[in-house]
């Protein structure tokens, strides 16, 4: 929290109003110029500060109208300055020029300058020309001068100072949450929880509601304008209704309350260091029983998401697959992130906890049996296990359902063009009108029959091609399979049942075939090179209207190769289709010849002519549109190509980034050079760098969720997934997370022992030195010279801390202690 406050404070005064204090000449320009002109912001400041001046002016018997004409003449500019400093300021100029006026101004900035405060960009002439942006401005830098600058709250000072005092006031209240003094403020209830704390008799907070912001904001105006000597310098309504409130009127406002509770605030402090000792033995236990509470809370919800992980039950549907896969995503980005961060935060705790107890001469904290770091770190290594095979799964079985749905589609498809074929055929099939026919009807039918079962073996290829996909069907478990089943045993029983008929046909018609003599061959010719023709007609057709699923640009030019090399032959059917019309006219030509009168259809098969005609012209408009279904699926296959490397671009920077970043926060933490405070100021910049490396990481979730949307699995452009860059980013965070923290403990230790940077430097040469395998570890060998090298004698170092009359040396306890924190060397003195 101190580093946001530290934040926070940086980035709130403006360049031109920064004084000469080490503090402020730190702190950067935040102030956008041109949010200051925003009509809202003006007015909260115009009131603000207006109210501001007049409570110091009032006090030499005169206050201002307007902030930018009253102080134009640079008179009450002066005389404010002398109120709130309670000095006195050169004799001004009683003049009505503009040079009187101008003059007048210079001595105040002047003033303004001798405190302390760098002016820029803010000059007399715009004072007196009634510039509202400077004048505005030139208040708020003594505002931060005179009122916020000497505030001071343990060990920080000005508006981080200010703001912790807020923090640390209104903690126990609820529904108060400050953090900034802006939107913090909106609901009123933060200015009530300040004055309820220092003056309980003045409101009763807890009728106070969160939904009525403007009531509670006149409540703390009104109050503390009639007994707090705080005049009304915000309106409510403008508050309320403005998105963020205006951060200077905020500021200046709460000031005014810091400086009415000055008096108490002091008492509370000395109160709060009389407590504070008493307090350690508390916190400590507190800090035991949360720690407790956490680890269960974590282990438990362990406990409770591994089943769900584990639970491999298959939906049945696509659509309720895709749902559990959202309902992983969730998982990964709602549920999971707030999990780490308590894992991490509870080492964290655990660490501090026992350094704690160690500089309090406490024994060191032993957590309940199954509650140390190292079982939930266990633990959560097993959930991380689940949760991958639990991915893999899912994305397995969308893959499976993907293709049962395909499959059974091209089932349908298929079936319902057999089933509308075979349409009628059975009742063809047993027709006995050969019996009553004459010898050229019992001819054609011989020659009908024959064409017919052409047709029929055909279609042989349809119909163990519909068996064949539903056997895969049942193979990959298709959850409808029963209704498949029963389709594809109608259709098996029912070409058995065709082909016995058709047998049965034949075998009477060649009974009576050596009655039969005189053919018509041209009829029979047309209707033996029809049927094949029709045939390749509806197998064109129906590959032309066949669905497909393809996952990369290879798959689908291979398509679109097959159907090139179909086009290829286009040319050869139409020779095909105008030789079989040549047949038809042919007969045509004969029969107008001989005068043959031709009645009905071509008796050897039930293909017209018109037929032939009628399915070319399908055919021919099919091809553009399987052209256009084609072109359309490349776009969309180079479309994902474009995710792919677009997300693989990214990984294989963000990767080596994480990996970067481990290796130089293992650099820092067992670096000689520099001192503990500066090894931290190294990590806290690692740490914001890598906190603001974040944004990289949300936009390659997005690329990846994108991807997923895509159905895309395979990415040849990385070797990176986004479950290593997940499980990096974690271990990255924790390691920096781990070593800011040893080093906190390192401080600790330090000054708690008393020792001094050389010693310190001493002590890491030594141990780099001896530090053999470069991996902050040692070995009892190497840890016993490498106390030999810096003059320590062990054996007798133990003779002391195991002799009562020189136990208060404690010397084998004091290396073992100084190594174990600033270099984690695990060792047992015993065995040394």
């Amino acid at each position: 929290s101190n580093s946001v406050l530290r934040f926070n404070a940086v980035h709130s005064v403006p360049s031109y109003m920064m004084t000469t204090t080490e503090e402020y000449m730190n702190q950067e320009d935040s102030w956008d110029r041109d949010l200051l002109l925003d009509p809202a912001w003006e007015k909260q400041q115009r009131k603000t500060f207006t109210a501001w001046c007049n409570s110091h002016l009032r006090k030499a018997g005169t206050q201002i109208e307007n902030i930018e004409e009253d102080f134009r003449n640079g008179l009450k500019l002066m005389l404010l300055l002398e109120v709130i400093s309670g000095e006195r300021l050169p004799k001004p100029d009683k003049g009505k020029m503009r040079f009187h006026k101008i003059a007048n101004v210079n001595k105040a900035l002047d003033f303004i300058s001798s405190k302390g405060v760098k002016l820029v960009s803010i000059g007399a002439e715009e004072i007196v020309d009634g510039n509202v942006k400077m004048t505005l401005g030139m208040i708020w830098t003594i505002i931060l001068r005179f009122a916020i600058q000497d505030i001071s709250v343990e060990e920080t000072s000005a508006k981080e100072g200010l703001l912790l005092w807020c923090q640390r006031k209104t903690a126990p209240y609820r529904n108060v949450n400050v953090q900034n003094f802006h939107i913090s403020w909106k609901d009123g209830l933060a200015l009530c929880a300040l004055i309820h704390r220092h003056r309980p008799d003045l409101i009763d907070y807890s009728k106070l509601r969160k939904d009525d912001p403007v009531g509670n904001l006149n409540t703390a105006f009104e109050v503390a304008e009639k007994y707090l000597d705080i005049p009304k310098m915000l309106d409510a309504d403008d508050i309320v209704n403005t998105p963020k409130p205006d951060e200077k009127a905020i500021m200046t406002y709460v000031s005014c309350f810091y400086h009415a509770f000055a008096g108490a605030e002091q008492a509370e402090t000395a109160a709060n260091r009389i407590c504070k000792v008493l307090a350690v033995n508390q916190e400590n236990e507190k800090l035991m029983e949360e720690y407790e509470k956490l680890a269960s809370e974590l282990l438990e919800w362990i406990r409770k998401t591994i089943p769900w992980l584990e639970n491999r039950v298959a939906e049945q549907t696509m659509h309720s697959m895709q749902q559990k896969l959202e309902d992983f995503r969730d998982y990964r980005r709602v549920h999971k992130p707030p999990k780490v961060q308590e894992k991490c935060q509870l080492e964290i705790n655990f660490n501090t906890l026992q350094t704690k107890l160690r500089l309090s001469n406490r024994p060191a904290f032993m957590p309940s049996e199954g509650k140390m770091v190292s079982d939930i770190a266990n633990a959560w290594k097993g959930l991380e296990q689940v949760e991958k095979g639990y991915e893999e799964w899912l994305l397995t079985e969308i893959r499976r359902l993907e293709r049962l749905d395909h499959l059974a589609e091209k089932f349908k498809q298929k079936s319902t063009l057999h089933e509308s074929w075979t349409t009628g055929k059975e009742e063809l099939l047993s027709q006995k009108d050969y019996e009553s026919a004459s010898l050229m009807e019992i001819r054609a039918l011989m020659r009908k029959h024959e064409a017919f079962e052409s047709d029929l073996a055909a279609h042989q290829d349809r119909v163990e091609q519909i068996a064949a996909i539903a056997q895969e069907l049942n193979e990959l478990d298709y959850y409808d399979a029963a209704t498949i089943n029963a389709r594809c045993q109608g259709i098996c029983d029912q070409w058995d049942n065709l082909g016995t008929l058709t047998q049965k046909r034949r075998e009477s018609l060649e009974r009576v075939e050596k009655l039969w003599e005189t053919i018509d061959q041209l009829y029979l010719e047309f209707a033996k090179r029809a049927a094949p023709f029709n045939n390749w007609m509806d197998g064109a057709m129906e590959d032309l209207q066949d669905m497909f699923i393809v996952h990369s640009i290879e798959e689908i030019q291979s398509l679109i190769t097959a159907h090139d090399q179909f086009k290829a032959t286009i040319p050869e059917a139409d020779k095909e289709r105008m030789a079989i019309m040549g047949i038809h006219n042919e007969i045509l030509k004969i029969a107008q010849t001989y005068g043959i009168k031709v009645v009905g259809e071509n008796p050897y098969t039930v293909l017209s002519p018109q037929d032939i005609s009628n399915k070319w012209e399908a055919v021919k408009q099919l091809v553009p549109m399987r052209d256009q279904m084609l072109q359309e699926e490349v776009a969309r296959q180079q479309s994902n190509e474009r995710l792919r490397r677009q997300f693989g671009a990214q990984a294989n920077i963000i990767g080596p980034w994480i990996q970067t970043k481990m290796e130089e926060i293992s650099h820092v933490s067992i670096d000689i050079a520099g001192s503990l405070e500066e090894q931290m100021s190294n990590l806290k910049t690692y740490e914001q760098n890598i906190i603001n490396y974040k944004s990289n990481i949300d936009t390659l979730e997005g690329d990846h969720q994108l991807s997923q949307e895509s159905l895309i699995f395979d990415n040849k452009h990385t070797n990176y997934t986004m479950e290593h860059v997940r499980v990096g980013w974690e271990q990255l965070l924790t390691t920096i997370a781990r070593t800011i923290n040893e080093v906190e403990n390192q401080i600790l230790t330090r000054d708690a022992k008393g020792i001094s940077q050389e010693q310190l430097n001493e002590f890491r040469a030594s141990f780099n030195h001896f530090d053999r395998k470069r991996n902050g570890m040692m070995d009892p060998d190497d840890f016993r010279a490498c106390l030999i090298s810096m003059g320590y004698d062990l054996v007798i170092a133990y003779c002391f801390y195991n002799n009562p009359e020189t136990q208060g040396h404690k010397i084998s306890f004091l290396l073992y202690e100084l190594f174990h924190n600033f270099f984690r060397v695990k060792l047992n003195l015993h065995a040394l």
